[in-house]
């Protein structure tokens, strides 16, 4: 596993972890805002993909 995957995984374990703040994220790992984004919605679902469809 190389580097830049590594750093990858850490950001989105911090993200789990602090409950996908994006400043946090900026902050830590010096990601600018558009970043900080991209990570804490790839670890955040959107509402209508967390319920199961009943219709």
């Amino acid at each position: 596993m190389g580097v830049d995957r590594l750093r990858q995984d850490r950001i989105l374990d911090e993200a789990l972890a602090n409950g996908a703040d994006p400043l946090h994220l900026a902050h830590v790992f010096s990601l600018g805002a558009k970043a900080s984004l991209r990570c804490t919605s790839a670890v955040t679902e959107p509402e209508a993909e967390q319920e199961p469809n009943t219709r």
